[in-house]
């Protein structure tokens, strides 16, 4: 189940069993109830056929797997659909046409963190789009987005999380909007150990 960012219900329509973007307002973000610590992850998307089809899957609120239309792209770079955004660009070009269903099957292993909240062990994500590997034991440490959720356009109820995510090393996974109407549908995850939940919490007003 996804959320607003404030807790709430979300803003964004289902259409045809899918949940779609309201591609209105970067930041408008969902995020699930659910919330991990190692787990695999599955999601199937389609991006538009106009425009530029950005989105992304953000692990824990800070790894973003990229989702754009880079199917034609002359070079690869961590821009591209495969990436880790702002960390790893993909192994290979492994994107289809916009307008298909496409799908992600990723292993997301957290950063470890101590008393100190410091990252003392780095996450790792393998990944796999439409069936071909484009991260393989991709290693990362402390987020280095400036728009990952935490911090752009945050809610009290994402600051909540957020604290908790430095203590246990569990968190959520968001569907990002980044101003298309990206297409989501059988997304699942499946925990690596016995840190799963789903998180309850008070909902936040909207500002």
């Amino acid at each position: 189940m996804f959320l607003g960012k404030n807790g709430g219900k979300s803003d964004w329509p289902v259409q045809a069993g899918a949940l779609v973007s309201r591609a209105n307002r970067n930041g408008n973000h969902v995020v699930s109830k659910w919330h991990f610590r190692d787990a695999d992850i599955h999601v199937e998307f389609m991006t538009p056929k106009q425009g530029s089809g950005n989105s992304g899957i953000y692990i824990h609120g800070n790894y973003e797997l990229q989702i754009v239309n880079s199917k034609h792209g002359k070079a690869i770079g961590d821009e591209n659909i495969g990436a880790i955004y702002g960390f790893h660009k993909p192994l290979v070009n492994a994107a289809a046409d916009a307008g298909t269903w496409q799908v992600y099957d990723i292993r997301y292993i957290a950063p470890r963190r101590n008393e100190a909240r410091e990252i003392i062990e780095n996450g790792s994500i393998t990944a796999w789009l439409n069936g071909k590997k484009v991260q393989d034991n991709a290693r990362f440490a402390e987020p280095r987005s400036v728009f990952h959720p935490f911090r752009y356009q945050t809610t009290p109820y994402l600051a909540t999380i957020w604290k908790q995510q430095k203590k246990t090393s569990t968190g959520p996974v968001f569907l990002q909007d980044h101003g298309a109407p990206v297409q989501f549908r059988n997304i699942w995850i499946r925990p690596l150990d016995d840190r799963a939940f789903v998180y309850e919490a008070e909902v936040q007003a909207p500002d």
